[in-house]
């Protein structure tokens, strides 16, 4: 079986890539990446894949029976045409089974809803795809709170307006060992999993953060609409506007969900208190 990863430049598709070598380093992997050359280093055949050209994306497709499907970041309307030329493409270059990386979140009533809902609708896309299917519904990823670490410190605290509901956080390298199953095993053929670790409150992962880099940090509760205004001089308005839509939605329970990480990934989703114990113990 050859399998296909679109996305291959972006940081989850490179680690679902390193998923699968390591599940079955005799597995046959190609890469699709919008820029090929940004891909370099990965060890795999990397081709073509802009989501906008359905000629070329399926001529890459030739050879593969099994496609991880990446969502994109256009502007939600143009996203879901995007993700039917993915679709359109593989059916036409024979491939049998499709993995699709969704989202999780509220489905209305936020700024984020827009980008849920054209997710939603390419989920309806890849089940009446006419081909197997499995599809994933991500958690938020925590690596950009690390990362923050730094402009936290400055600021002497983490301030957002999801207010004391919990969020199921997740990672990239979690998400890409529970896809390399997903795409591997057809036990998950036809299913969709909501892929996030423990839930925790933002009290608890300044916490965390805290015990990780020792720092002395405070979380503090903000209105949706002082975090907006927020968000939005620091990004802009259409950026700023869905990290507000987010965190809106954790504050309303959208990212408060059962989990299925272990199901799909065949063993529990790590712990925080395990993840934050391996980071650096300063700034």
């Amino acid at each position: 079986m050859t399998i296909a990863v679109t996305a291959v430049s972006g940081q989850l598709g490179r680690s679902i890539v390193g998923a699968i070598a390591r599940l079955d380093p005799a597995q046959t992997i190609v890469g699709l990446a919008r820029t090929p050359e940004r891909a370099d280093g990965l060890g795999i055949d990397v081709r073509p894949g802009d989501y906008s050209d359905i000629d070329r994306l399926s001529r890459s497709l030739q050879g593969v029976e099994t496609l991880l499907l990446v969502s994109g970041n256009e502007q939600p309307e143009k996203r879901v045409r995007q993700h039917r030329n993915v679709l359109d493409a593989a059916r036409a270059a024979g491939v049998t089974k499709v993995v699709y990386t969704s989202v999780q979140g509220a489905e209305e009533g936020t700024a984020f809803s827009p980008v849920v809902q054209s997710n939603r609708q390419t989920e309806a896309d890849v089940r009446d795809s006419g081909m197997d299917w499995a599809i994933g519904r991500n958690g938020i990823y925590i690596e950009p709170d690390v990362e923050s670490i730094d402009a936290y410190v400055a600021a002497g605290e983490v301030a957002n307006c999801a207010g004391s509901a919990r969020c199921g956080y997740t990672t990239r390298s979690e998400l890409a060992e529970a896809y390399a199953q997903m795409l591997v095993q057809p036990a998950h053929n036809q299913r969709t999993y909501m892929l996030h670790g423990e839930p925790i409150t933002q009290a608890q992962l300044v916490a965390h953060l805290n015990s990780a880099f020792g720092t002395q940090l405070v979380y503090r509760s903000m209105t949706v609409e002082e975090y907006r205004e927020d968000r939005v001089a620091a990004l802009g308005g259409f950026m700023g506007s869905v990290i507000a839509g987010i965190y809106e939605g954790i504050r309303t329970g959208a990212h408060d969900q059962p989990s299925d990480f272990a199901e799909a990934a065949g063993r529990p989703h790590h712990g925080w208190d395990d993840y934050f114990s391996a980071r650096p113990s300063a700034v």
